[in-house]
Parts: structure tokens; sequence; C-alpha cells
């Protein structure tokens, strides 16, 4: 990467891995920093919004810490925004866990569902099916036979309806995998990235994703 390093802030709202976060992204030659004050989260190069645990849980932390409210003016300004887990569950519009319903950042349409599968969670690496044209897979092999990411979750989106009227601007690209049913794995939408999988803990496949994001800011 060449110029001036990109600043990079994770957002520590009480939920995530944000040590393997910044790890994962200061190896990619960012000037990193953990927090949630306002400030330093509006105005870095990039924002990472990372996630673990339960939607509700999430948006409540998220919420506490002014985080939707940071997310929300950040993509209005084209400032580039990239969830993990939870962190991209959270950008839909709804949550259903238990059979309560909880609303997300609803940046996308769509509810975050539960997985119907054979062994849940889903705790391990898979391959996934990466569109034509993606930025963020850049570099990397996907497809049945390409490379694995690390996921680990009980919870996914399995219909994606936002489309764009407007043909001078690009459609969203959605990557798609498989674990008892199809679902979202990934989004790439504008300044609006997002995986349901682990890019900080996907070895070298994941390590190439956080640089190509970093590339953008």
């Amino acid at each position: 990467m060449s110029g001036t390093r990109k600043r990079v802030v994770v957002f520590d709202y009480g939920f995530g891995n944000v040590r393997s976060a910044e790890r994962a992204l200061a190896r990619t030659g960012a000037e990193v920093e953990i927090t949630r004050d306002f400030d330093r989260a509006m105005n870095a190069d990039g924002l990472l919004v990372p996630g673990v645990g339960a939607f509700a849980a999430c948006m409540r932390g998220l919420t506490a810490a002014r985080g939707d409210w940071i997310v929300d003016r950040r993509l209005s300004g084209g400032r580039p925004v990239l969830g993990i887990c939870v962190g991209m569950q959270i950008l839909f519009a709804r949550g259903v866990e238990h059979g309560v319903e909880t609303e997300g950042l609803d940046e996308w349409p769509g509810t975050v569902g539960p997985l119907t599968a054979e062994t849940v969670p889903h705790m391990g690496w898979n391959t996934v099916d990466a569109p034509a044209g993606s930025r963020l897979f850049d570099g990397v092999g996907t497809g049945p036979d390409g490379a694995r990411f690390y996921f680990v979750h009980s919870y996914a989106v399995h219909d994606w309806t936002l489309e764009t009227a407007n043909p001078a601007m690009r459609a969203p690209l959605v990557t798609w995998t498989t674990h008892g049913e199809p679902f979202v794995a990934a989004v790439e939408n504008g300044a609006l990235w997002a995986t349901q999988f682990h890019p900080e803990k996907s070895g070298d496949a994941g390590a190439q994703l956080l640089s190509n994001w970093i590339e953008t800011l």
C-alpha cells in the first residue's frame, strides 16, 4: 500500500473480537485504534464494526455507544464502514432470535433468522461464491475449490431483496455460501461492506480481504 497510512477505528461497543481485528488490520499497514470516541470514529478513514453474540444485545450496546448514529452519518457522507459477523447482521432491518424481533440499523432490507442445518452453530471453515467484479475478494479464489473462511454463527440472512433502480449506480454485490441452506456471506454496497465470516481469523485469505478493504479507503 502506497501513500499515507490509512487510519482505521475498530469500534469498541462491548461486542466483538476487537484485539484480533486490530492485529489483523495492523498487518495491512493501517494505523489502527480501538475506541468508542465519537469524533475519532467519525473522522477515521475506515470504521470497522465487529460483533459477537446475540443480535439484540449487540444492538443495545451499539445504540448505547451512539454507534447507530455514527454508522448512519458516515454512510451518508460516503465514508467506509465494514461490519463483521453480528456486526454485519445488525446492518439489516431486523433480527429474530427465539421468537423475539429486534430492529436493526436498516441499512439493508432483510431479516436475520436461524440457520436450518444438521449442525448449528455453523462453526468452522467454508468456501464462498463471490460475484464477478468483487473488490473485496480481489486476488482471492472463491467457489467450491476456492479459499476457505472461518464462520461461527447460528443466524444468517437468507434472502437478499435490495436492488438499484438507477442504472448509473453499481448494484450491490452479494456473496453467498451454504450450510444446510444458502445464506449471505458478504455484501459490497458502496461505502458499506460486510462479512458474515471472520476475515481476521481466516488466515492469508482473510488478510487479503482486509487489505483489499484498506486499499479502497
